[in-house]
């Protein structure tokens, strides 16, 4: 029989929360490759310390998304709750797109880090597709789009929203509504954009950034 574990001291369970805070801000900021040493800084604490609570940058990962990822189906859920159908498929994709623009630890999580993928693919595939099916059914969504599409869509979202994050936070929603039109079985006119289209000087902006991040 496992012996249960011992409650954390008041001080060590501080700790403990001060790294997850941390990690959150962290990760969502520059990815899951930041570093044990990146949060153990941004915490204000040794490197040691985090590793006593946390064996490896995994262990810390999958604390801290476990949550997250709760909050994320749920919020996937709602959108299969709205009465109109083609509206729960934008709901979906817009209440998603928002998720995976601000925080791009979770983006990677969702798109499919190693070692995570079946958990998040078994959690979220069954509400997708419900969102689909009701969709095509109710004549809404082109009949050849697959429920597995949407992790593709969904990265292509996160990755516009990953490279324009820090000269246009907001310009993923104008390719959104690109997609919700090609995704559209039956229209009588196109969607009007929400959001204008990126300048040249911000174009080149994002590509120097990318040029940047890669050196």
């Amino acid at each position: 029989m496992t012996a249960p574990e011992k409650p954390l001291r008041a001080d060590a369970a501080r700790n403990r929360e001060r790294i997850l805070a941390a990690a959150e801000e962290v990760f969502a900021a520059r990815g899951l490759e930041a570093t044990l040493d990146d949060i153990a800084a941004h915490a204000g604490l040794g490197v040691g310390t985090v590793y006593r609570r946390f064996e490896n940058r995994e262990a810390l990962v999958d604390a801290l998304f476990e949550e997250r990822l709760r909050d994320v189906a749920a919020l996937a859920a709602r959108a299969r709750e709205e009465a109109d159908s083609w509206q729960g498929l934008r709901r979906l994709l817009e209440s998603l797109g928002e998720v995976v623009a601000r925080d791009q630890g979770l983006f990677e999580v969702l798109i499919g880090r190693p070692g995570g993928r079946e958990e998040v693919r078994e959690t979220m595939l069954p509400i997708v597709t419900a969102v689909f099916e009701r969709a095509q059914a109710d004549g809404h969504l082109r009949a050849d789009a697959a429920p597995t599409d949407f992790p593709m869509l969904l990265r292509m979202l996160g990755g516009i929203a990953e490279a324009s994050r820090e000269v246009r936070p907001d310009v993923w929603r104008r390719y959104l509504e690109l997609l919700l039109d090609g995704l559209r079985a039956e229209r009588s006119d196109v969607t009007s954009f929400t959001v204008p289209p990126l300048v040249p000087a911000e174009i080149d902006s994002i590509n120097e950034a990318g040029r940047t991040s890669r050196r």
